[in-house]
């Protein structure tokens, strides 16, 4: 079996890819950063928004539209709120992401075997699969410049296609500027460059510096396209946004610079290994290559280290360095595989602990997962049987090859452990949806315009399907030239609601939304933000 598996290193990195990205994609509800996104996707489609792109009516130019092109095309083809549509050029991006990590780690290493145990550790990090299944923007921007990168090595290394090479790693950087601006400039490639100049210094020769400065020119020129298009066809508003989101980059989300710095435990299962393939001083002189490994640990370090520099800090910012650190945490899992059983026992503690406690959880969930979830598993019976099966099963494995020293079956099956998860186990996420209070706005009928007092969240919009603009921005309010009208009015902005309507117009309550799916009200996890109040407003002097 191991023998299959090696030798169809592509169709696995597939099968593995389908399984992790592709399944269950329509069971966890919208999140915030989706539903901006969706929206505006959907408002691409309904009022033709493909350049001035827009979020319920309302310049949205924080973000470049190349993924939203891209999920406005998908819905199109398959549904404007079919979430496997909206979210499925998000997981491809992923598995593209995977597929360009183990081409770029064979055609530095050239190593079949580390190329394919870095795809798969990629694959079931846990911010990349978090990623790789929202409709989220990052996984797009690094998936590209992971392409770009690809191309650029090999116009670094070769003499065959120079000009090819630097053409195509120019244009998907641009694509890369186009999906989150210069995020992955500064995040991947900066660290990558300076991670081969310190490694890989003897091979850059003269003759590859003005294909490398054209690409960069390319990549510049198409990236910043679509801002200076903006620029010059509303420039109040592009302004407005740029000096807001300038403002944000160092007063918003601010930490400290050793935030970051448990980054590895972005990598989820692999958290462990990742830590100890981090301890460059131990492992330098075991791996297979060792200029190789010190490139990847340059690589993971000048990524984090530049993201530390930048006063706005987020979890999800940590996406890029999860490529490098797939790579460097391969040389030590390659290391396991051949050298565990010649290891000390100290050595072998924290391969123990880590597995082990993957397998405890597998043999456990059965019992565990029962008490649980028993009070709410009627309809997933089958879900919770078939997940309960498989991870007691490779539990019962992890343990058994780890008494007979077996790293390469133990570390294939804790790929089969995240697969197990995501295909068998990702349903009974929606057990957690216990919202008594919920009532989707997707409910509201009417044929009156809509509108809005305080910024609506955006899951609110996107389950309205359609637009409710705001009627005060800032100081500047604006009362609706309807004689009727609808309006949806958050908790928080109640009082004044009342103080704008409270004596020129009548007011009618009609009913509370509230797109809580997990926390009812009272709950600590519950937000307002997810809740509107509808209202139909008449003109005193309205003639019925």
């Amino acid at each position: 079996m191991i023998d299959y598996i090696e030798k169809n290193t592509v169709k696995i990195i597939l099968f593995v890819c389908i399984a992790i990205f592709l399944t269950n994609l329509n069971v966890i509800y919208v999140n915030i950063m989706e539903a901006r996104n969706f929206v505006t996707a959907r408002e691409m489609l309904h009022n033709g928004n493909w350049i001035l792109t827009t979020m319920n009516d309302f310049p949205r130019y924080e973000k470049p539209p190349f993924p939203t092109w891209l999920t406005a095309i998908s819905a199109s083809l398959l549904g404007v709120h079919n979430l496997f549509a909206l979210r499925l050029p998000a997981a491809l991006s992923a598995i593209i992401l995977v597929f360009f990590v183990y081409k770029i780690s064979n055609l530095l290493f050239n190593n079949k075997k580390l190329s394919f145990y870095a795809s798969l550790i990629l694959a079931t990090s846990f911010y990349i699969i978090f990623s790789g299944r929202n409709g989220q923007w990052d996984i797009f921007t690094h998936s590209f410049m992971s392409i770009s990168i690809y191309y650029l090595i090999m116009m670094l290394k070769h003499k065959e296609h120079l000009w090819r090479n630097s053409l195509i790693s120019g244009v998907f950087f641009g694509i890369a500027f186009l999906c989150k601006g210069p995020v992955s400039l500064y995040a991947l490639w900066l660290p990558f460059l300076i991670a081969y100049g310190i490694t890989y210094k003897e091979e850059v020769k003269k003759n590859k510096v003005l294909p490398f400065v054209i690409s960069v020119i390319l990549g510049l020129l198409i990236g910043i396209s679509w801002f200076a298009y903006v620029r010059i066809a509303d420039p109040q508003s592009f302004l407005d946004i740029a000096k807001e989101e300038a403002g944000n980059w160092t007063s918003y989300n601010v930490r400290p610079f050793y935030y970051y710095w448990s980054f590895f435990t972005q990598s989820g299962i692999w958290t462990i290994p990742a830590f100890v393939a981090l301890l460059y001083p131990y492992l330098k002189n075991r791996v297979s290559d060792k200029k190789g490994y010190t490139f990847t640990f340059a690589w993971t370090m000048a990524s984090v280290i530049l993201l530390s520099i930048i006063p706005e800090k987020k979890s999800r910012y940590l996406l890029p360095v999860l490529i490098p650190m797939a790579l460097n945490t391969a040389f030590y899992i390659e290391y396991l595989i051949l050298h565990f059983k010649e290891l000390k026992k100290g050595e072998r503690f924290p391969v123990y602990f880590n597995f082990g406690l993957i397998g405890l959880i597998g043999v456990a969930f059965p019992i565990g997962g029962f008490i649980f979830l028993k009070d709410k598993l009627e309809g997933f019976y089958f879900s919770f049987i078939v997940t309960s099966i498989f991870l007691f099963s490779i539990g019962i494995c992890i343990f058994y090859f780890l008494r007979k020293k077996k790293m390469a079956q133990v570390f294939y099956l804790t790929i089969s452990f995240i697969m197990t998860i995501l295909v068998f186990g990702f349903p009974l996420a929606k057990t957690f949806n216990t919202n008594y209070h919920y009532n989707n706005i997707e409910n509201l009928k009417t044929n009156l315009k809509l509108y809005s007092l305080g910024e609506p969240s955006p899951e609110m919009i996107w389950h309205l399907g359609g637009t409710a603009p705001e009627i005060k921005h800032g100081s500047h309010l604006t009362i609706p030239e309807e004689s009727v009208f609808g309006i949806l009015v958050n908790k928080d902005n109640e009082e004044e609601f009342k103080r704008i309507f409270d004596d020129k117009y009548v007011v009618e309550f009609i009913e509370e939304y509230d797109v809580n799916y997990t926390a009812s009200p009272g709950e600590r996890a519950y937000k307002n933000r997810l809740t509107s109040n509808f209202y139909i407003i008449k003109k005193v002097n309205y003639d019925n």
